[in-house]
């Protein structure tokens, strides 16, 4: 998509973030992705790679667990700073890939598909490489993303009418790319107020293959789930919630 960068999605969504996320059905609960995370952490601290708006930070430090975050976003990182406790979260500022952070981590995880954020591959296993310099040695890292579902897309392109209310409608049109494994998207609201466009833009990849990324930087799986209530994952997971450890 001609002008997108890695900002782009977090300063055009900052303002309808929180509210664009509870239009997806198949968006967990914050609070229970944080009761996840927090017996993930044990005494702590974690680091959230894209930390956002803090939607999932917020309520992880409510359990008593010390968050740390990253995020490229600056308007991202303002709506955070708006929320109650929100200024008192370290923030880095800068692309997540880098893990640009001093220490060392029991906890390090990325949720809602934002691991498919690093359009190319070598990003994708930088980020992989500098999240197991970055975990302590018995550390997790837990990254969840959707499994792509080729049957949604129509000659590669799709459509999708993804909330209607009384005085709003939401779209989604997006293009894949089926040799790059990438999808180009805009996520449309249509009001009386006007129209807005978010753009998005992920190269999405399979389980096995981030498996594969996972091991070439020192990691390997430990459980994968269907979801972050700890499902199985199985064939019919429309996403997976994946927990690495550093290789021994």
């Amino acid at each position: 998509m001609r002008g997108f960068d890695p900002t782009t999605y977090g300063e055009r969504s900052a303002s309808e973030y929180d509210r664009l996320v509870t239009m997806i059905p198949s968006v967990a609960d914050a609070e229970e992705i944080a009761g996840t995370l927090a017996a993930l952490a044990g005494s702590g601290p974690a680091l959230e790679l894209a930390i956002g708006t803090g939607r999932v930070a917020l309520p992880l430090v409510a359990r008593g667990v010390e968050v740390h975050g990253i995020d490229v976003s600056p308007a991202m990182v303002a709506k955070l700073r708006e929320k109650p406790g929100g200024d008192a979260i370290p923030v880095t500022m800068g692309d997540f890939a880098d893990v640009g952070v001093e220490g060392r981590y029991p906890l390090i995880y990325l949720v809602f598909n934002t691991f498919y954020a690093l359009l190319t591959e070598d990003d994708q296993r930088r980020c992989l490489r500098n999240v197991a310099d970055h975990l302590t040695d018995d550390g997790v890292f837990a990254v969840e993303g959707f499994v792509f579902d080729g049957s949604l897309y129509e000659r590669d392109q799709r459509v999708g009418v993804t909330h209607i209310d009384l005085d709003e409608v939401k779209l989604d049109v997006a293009r894949h790319d089926p040799a790059t494994q990438r999808i180009d998207a805009q996520q449309i609201l249509i009001s009386e107020a006007g129209i807005k466009l978010i753009p998005v833009c992920l190269r999405y990849v399979h389980a096995d293959q981030l498996d594969a990324m996972a091991d070439g930087a020192g990691l390997i799986l430990r459980e994968r789930w269907g979801g972050w209530d700890r499902r199985p994952f199985d064939d019919s997971s429309r996403s997976h919630v994946s927990i690495y450890v550093r290789r021994a």
